[in-house]
């Protein structure tokens, strides 16, 4: 059996970050996705090893010029047979070539239209650039991250560009798409990073809106305030994670310490946290990760060491659980998440710009004749 989503008809047009990313959790769950590529960025005579570029797994890919009419014309005729399509352009961009969304559901009033921006659609900052860390600073999850007394750090682009933005729209698709199995009709998908980002934060509002939340950075429960749950360096210079919020869990910790026997501060007393932190940094500076790992690895401690990503990739549990697979001669990422019935995997590896279309407009109805003519006119490569 394929993905959940097999059967499902994909146009993603060609952007960076967010809108690949949600193409690729589409198409690991099993959708036909194609990717449109600007004609003028197809080089016939690309090639090379195994392309890294993992957001753009599973696709394939058509050039087509947007601003020639065939081109445009081009892409509504396939619009007519697809599911659903993304794009992520600033606000206004797709109208004007001809590809907005009143358009495309006229053409298919099924139609699923995924739209993908850092500010949204409308509101003042709707057609200012922008990226991650300006959308979650916006958002108001950014003064949150980092240590007491230190400037904010931004987490890779994780919480905008993916969690806040692609894992969004790709949801909000498949929201779409279940809907209109009732309503047989189509419609638009908004998916803003600012939005995306405040909707994860959102247990965080309402625990500083109830009082036990501190806006202070550094000083909470889960942003490395508490001694019980920090990174702590090692004797050879790597870390580990503690995360032993309930009482169980720390009185393993402090066991497993060797602090069994002394009188401590009660574990949630704050202002403890910072002296039991400079405890906890003096005994873990004492042994290396390994006799870490081999201390408190698999326990109720709620311990696991820091991973670099090639480690990560040769941990015994990931291994296991085929989380990194190999794929079109590359290690990376598996698909996420799993089914009991559904097979999700990757199905293809990243294409060359415009590597696919003849075959594509040929699936997609276009005629020997037709396909030969829009290439003479240079409105696809």
């Amino acid at each position: 059996m394929g993905g959940p989503l097999s059967g499902i008809k994909i146009l993603e047009f060609q952007g960076i970050g967010p809108g690949p990313f949600c193409a690729m959790m589409l198409s690991d769950m099993g959708a036909e996705v194609v990717r449109i590529d600007r004609a003028q960025n197809v080089n016939p005579d690309a090639g090379g090893g195994p392309s890294l570029d993992f957001l753009a797994r599973g696709r394939r890919s058509i050039g087509v010029d947007l601003k020639h009419p065939d081109g445009v014309e081009t892409c509504l005729r396939m619009i007519e047979r697809a599911d659903g399509i993304l794009e992520g352009f600033r606000p206004g961009v797709m109208e004007r070539l001809g590809l907005g969304p009143d358009v495309c559901l006229e053409r298919n009033p099924k139609l699923v239209y995924g739209r993908m921006t850092g500010w949204g659609q409308e509101g003042p900052l709707a057609q200012a650039a922008g990226h991650d860390i300006n959308y979650i600073a916006l958002a108001g999850v950014l003064a949150h991250l980092g240590r007491k007394g230190e400037a904010p750090y931004p987490p890779l682009n994780l919480v905008g560009d993916f969690g806040g933005g692609g894992l969004m729209l790709a949801f909000g698709m498949v929201c779409a798409l279940v809907e209109r199995v009732s309503s047989g009709k189509g419609q638009v998908v908004d998916a803003a990073m600012v939005d995306g980002a405040s909707a994860l934060m959102s247990i965080i509002h309402g625990a500083q809106m109830s009082g036990w939340w501190s806006e202070e950075r550094g000083t909470n429960l889960l942003d490395t305030g508490a001694h019980f749950y920090d990174v702590y360096e090692t004797k050879d210079g790597k870390y580990v994670s503690i995360g032993s919020i309930e009482p169980q869990f720390y009185a393993e910790l402090i066991e497993k310490l060797g602090l069994a026997g002394e009188d401590l501060p009660r574990q949630n007393d704050k202002a403890q946290w910072d002296a039991m932190k400079e405890r906890f940094r003096g005994l873990f500076l004492e042994k290396t990760r390994d006799e870490w790992c081999e201390l408190m690895e698999g326990s109720d401690i709620c311990f696991a060491p820091v991973l670099t990503m090639s480690e990560a990739r040769r941990h015994p549990h990931m291994a296991e659980r085929k989380t990194f697979v190999e794929a079109f001669g590359v290690e990376q990422p598996g698909p996420a998440p799993r089914f009991g019935r559904s097979h999700c995997e990757v199905q293809g590896a990243p294409p060359r710009a415009g590597e696919h279309t003849p075959d594509v407009l040929r699936d997609y109805g276009f005629e020997a004749d037709e396909i030969g003519k829009l290439r003479d006119l240079k409105a696809i490569a």
